[in-house]
């Protein structure tokens, strides 16, 4: 008799994170092209401030020590240029390190984890990393549903990840309803408002989120980035700001070193740089609106947006493939967005005012079927 072989046992994963579709970032470059347009991440279109480049340059010689684990001087400036307390600030290796730790937290398995049809994919991916249920809950005209969110909580939900302004729709919801929203979930339910792209937001009416964390409850965490604006992606750094129980949770599980050294040192001086992010969000409002105008002009439709960034619709799955294809053919980037269940969208980012130009008479000369 012929003995059966059996596979060797192996270490195997937890069921959940195979469940998991890795996350997929925005394409830096294409094959043959030399200079590439990337409008794919929602990069500043200026890169980052000269200040905070020469704190890198000058921390050089350091980079053999570790850095302070508790950001101590990157939190007191965050407190100075935003009037908040300090010992209530958490920096991380981006906000992805602070939303998967909140997931860790507060969720995991057994519980849910409520977001919107078109968030951010990071609080799915978290979300599930942690055992947790996570639920899309469908939206309003690409806006988030306040009435939806309520209506699907339930004993077993424990966080609500709202990104306002979101990405990758660009839609803001107005601060009456984010307070709507705060009111009608339970108080043991955690409301997490991922403020990342706040600093482009005009509406004299809009918060942040710390207005919130400041009301006196202990179930609201305001998220923030120096990956936008400030133009610092390649650097990682996040922070949060939350009530005082919160923030000890985190400091007791975040990594002991999350924060580099030259990570710390250009973040202070970004946010110090005059007239940064005034100049920055003048020209994105400038030429994000010019930019909608242009495809407006050659009937594409677009979506209103308050980010750096916005949505254009080709009202069919294979026509956004083409166009995608085509701007690759002019050397541009931008990112389609099906797996953000978007498939006939692709998502711009403002960039420069050539880039936007370039953009714009690419897109013309597709619709022309040049």
């Amino acid at each position: 008799m012929t003995d059966i072989v059996r596979p060797a046992p192996r270490p195997m994963p937890r069921a959940e994170v195979m469940q998991i579709s890795a996350y997929v970032s925005g394409e830096s470059k294409i094959e043959g092209v030399n200079r590439i347009i990337k409008l794919s991440s929602n990069e500043g279109a200026f890169g980052p401030p000269p200040s905070a480049q020469a704190a890198f340059v000058k921390v050089a010689s350091e980079m053999h020590r570790y850095p302070d684990g508790g950001s101590n001087a990157l939190r007191r400036a965050l407190g100075e240029r935003f009037g908040l307390d300090p010992e209530r600030i958490v920096c991380g290796t981006g906000s992805d390190e602070l939303i998967q730790h909140i997931c860790h937290i507060y969720a995991g398995p057994g519980t849910d984890i409520l977001m919107t049809m078109h968030g951010f994919s990071m609080y799915q991916i978290s979300g599930t990393y942690s055992g947790a249920r996570v639920i899309k809950v469908p939206e309003k005209n690409l806006c988030t549903d306040v009435d939806a969110l309520i209506a699907n909580v339930t004993p077993e939900t424990r966080v609500v990840f709202i990104a306002n302004p979101n990405n990758p729709t660009g839609s803001l919801l107005p601060q009456s309803e984010i307070e709507r929203l705060r009111a009608g979930l339970p108080d043991d339910v955690l409301l997490v408002l991922d403020a990342a792209y706040s600093e482009y937001v005009d509406d004299p009416d809009y918060d942040a989120g710390a207005k919130l964390v400041d009301a006196g409850g202990e179930n609201t965490i305001m998220l923030r980035t120096f990956s936008k604006v400030f133009g610092m992606g390649g650097m990682r750094v996040g922070w949060m700001y939350a009530p005082a129980k919160v923030i000890d949770a985190m400091n007791r599980v975040r990594g002991v070193f999350n924060v580099n050294i030259a990570a710390q040192h250009a973040a202070v001086a970004a946010l110090a740089e005059p007239g940064w992010v005034e100049t920055s969000v003048a020209h994105n409002k400038t030429w994000r609106e010019w930019l909608r105008a242009a495809l407006e002009a050659v009937a594409i439709k677009t979506w209103p947006s308050v980010g750096n960034f916005f949505l254009a619709d080709f009202e069919s799955d294979a026509r956004a493939k083409q166009a995608n294809e085509y701007l690759k053919s002019r050397g541009i980037i931008v990112r389609g967005v099906a797996g953000y269940h978007l498939p006939t969208m692709l998502r711009i980012t403002v960039g420069t005012e050539e880039e936007c130009r370039l953009v714009a008479a690419a897109l013309a000369d597709f619709q022309a079927g040049k």
